[in-house]
């Protein structure tokens, strides 16, 4: 056993706690332990610190050094610098055509709170085992374990400043710039919409630029937001507070924007997005509604023939895309540093509160 200090969220909607003296699995022979240098926060663990079980260890963005491997892991050593993505079985049909972010084990691996076999590698200081192997990591840890198959190895070249804030390359950049690259894969001179400048539609915008979009639009409802939005290369912003934000948006793109993405998780905007693409044009959802929220179109706006699809993980194979993301970084290319903010491990719980205000757009602590 490996004793670990790590953020525990003990009740829904409680803060992140800094505990002591919990403890983690050695290393399963498919198993990688990692001392974590930098982890993003996301979303994604702020949502499930607020409805999932209790106690638990979150964190899915980590970026670490490799301290012990497992007798059966063959492509990472002792001292390997590596970025931490999320989970998935290989053996799948999906994982076999080489989408392993539609794994059918995605959800057992990834938001169980336990490995597939259902042992849950921490337990807390009086040996209370603890929900974990989020997105196969639970990195909000100075230590934590991954599977092989979840880690990308990070280039000798890259600086060790960069290093550690490329977390967030594992989820929330790979899924904006992903969808973009990835999904829609678009001809240079396309119109995309973007809504929602978080991180990920921020991360999308810099996709739109690598793709050499022509116009570029942003909707949001924070100004700061859309004047970064324009820094990091959108052509167009739209605060979604405006009066009619459906005829700016169409005097923006007259025939309709070719691709859309909609990051918030707001069924109306996904609404306004299908109303705004041009006919057989393509609308991508990432943004995750409230549970049980439903979307209604007119039945007129279904019939010019857009494509409506779900997008997860930016349909990314982590070890090809994410170094592809590195080396447009070292390129000047894809600035996804302008997104962060790196706070020390310790102030946590004020990373998750700027998180959720929107002052910080992508935190990053650091150890």
């Amino acid at each position: 056993m490996v004793e670990i200090s790590a953020a525990v969220v003990r009740e829904n909607r409680g803060p992140f706690s800094i505990e002591k003296g919990l403890t983690l699995d050695e290393p399963r022979p498919d198993e990688v332990l990692v001392r974590m240098v930098g982890v993003g926060v996301c979303h994604s663990d702020i949502y499930e610190s607020q409805v999932g079980p209790t106690p638990a260890v979150h964190g899915h963005e980590g970026a670490g050094i490799v301290v012990r491997v497992g007798s059966a892991v063959t492509r990472f050593a002792e001292g390997d610098r590596v970025l931490m993505s999320f989970a998935s079985c290989g053996a799948c049909r999906n994982c076999l055509e080489g989408r392993p972010a539609y794994c059918e084990k995605f959800m057992t691996l990834n938001l169980s709170g336990a490995r597939a076999d259902g042992s849950r590698p921490i337990k807390d200081a009086t040996g209370q085992e603890v929900f974990s192997n989020f997105f196969g990591q639970s990195s909000f840890a100075d230590h934590a374990l991954a599977a092989e198959r979840n880690l990308v190895k990070v280039p000798d070249s890259v600086p060790d400043e960069l290093f550690t804030v490329l977390g967030p390359l594992g989820c929330g950049v790979q899924t904006g710039a992903g969808a973009v690259l990835n999904t829609f894969n678009p001809n240079a001179g396309s119109t995309i919409l973007v809504a929602g400048a978080g991180g990920v539609g921020l991360s999308a915008v810099l996709g739109a630029v690598v793709a050499s979009a022509t116009k570029i639009a942003v909707l949001d409802v924070i100004p700061s937001r859309l004047e970064l939005a324009t820094e990091l290369g959108a052509t167009h912003t739209v605060n979604g507070k405006d009066a009619d934000v459906v005829a700016r948006l169409r005097e923006i793109a007259p025939g309709g924007f070719d691709y859309a993405l909609e990051t918030t998780g707001n069924s109306q905007v996904l609404r306004t997005l299908v109303e705004t693409t041009r006919v057989g044009g393509q609308v991508g959802l990432i943004g995750a509604g409230k549970p049980g929220a439903e979307v209604t179109f007119k039945h007129s706006s279904l019939l010019s023939g857009p494509i409506v699809r779900g997008i997860f993980e930016g349909d990314s194979v982590p070890q090809q895309f994410i170094p592809r993301l590195i080396d447009l970084h070292q390129a000047g290319r894809f600035p996804f540093d302008k997104l962060v903010k790196t706070y020390p491990f310790e102030q946590i719980q004020r990373a998750v509160d700027d998180s959720e205000a929107g002052t910080t757009v992508k935190a990053v602590l650091t150890f």
